[in-house]
């Protein structure tokens, strides 16, 4: 027996004749088992919670600076039929020693053959998008905040527009008739009253 007064488990031990643990004892236990694995698995989750946060926060600084980089690049004239290759992953050859590559010199000014010069093509003017429209670009914000865009074809044709562009985000936007820009004029005139008034 034990300092609390209960049977040693051994090898010796027939199990059957060992009295039962008590009922509050046992409460107890399970008592400190749950809250220590929920203490565990809440501190578990917020570490991983965390850090998926600082990596969601890198993967957009990333994205930031690829665009920022992209955008440099196209900035820069001559560059737009340039292909990139993808330099060799570096790492031990099976198939024998390592070539070396030698550097080939360029050829002088007077040597190098005459190209014509290449023009660029044209750009074609930048065409406004449906989602950058003025009389739909309210839609598209209420479908950015989660309304169904089931629920807004009705207002879009109560304003006489067609619903099938909010399908489209991307298409190039429809031209304006002047009762368009008439109606428009008028609605954005009273939305501005609207927020002034008392």
């Amino acid at each position: 027996m034990d300092a609390d007064g209960l049977p040693l488990v051994g090898p010796g031990v027939d199990l059957t004749k060992v009295g039962a643990i008590h009922p509050k004892r046992m409460l107890a236990f399970l008592n400190h088992f749950v809250t220590h694995t929920t203490r565990f698995l809440n501190k578990f989750s917020c570490v991983c919670e965390q850090k998926l946060s600082d990596l969601n926060t890198r993967i957009q600084r990333l994205e930031v600076t690829m665009n920022i980089l992209e955008a440099k690049l196209a900035s820069i004239p001559g560059l737009e039929n340039v292909t990139v290759v993808a330099p060799p992953v570096p790492g031990p050859t099976p198939e024998g020693p390592p070539t070396v590559v030698q550097d080939v010199p360029a050829l002088p000014a007077a040597d190098q053959p005459n190209l014509p010069a290449v023009e660029a093509p044209p750009e074609a003017p930048p065409t406004m998008t449906v989602s950058q429209d003025p009389r739909y670009i309210k839609y598209f914000k209420m479908i950015n905040m989660g309304v169904p865009v089931g629920a807004l074809r009705q207002k879009v044709l109560l304003d006489g527009l067609n619903p099938d562009y909010l399908d489209t985000p991307n298409a190039p936007a429809p031209q304006a008739t002047q009762d368009d820009s008439d109606s428009s004029f008028v609605e954005s005139s009273s939305d501005e009253q609207d927020e002034f008034s008392d």
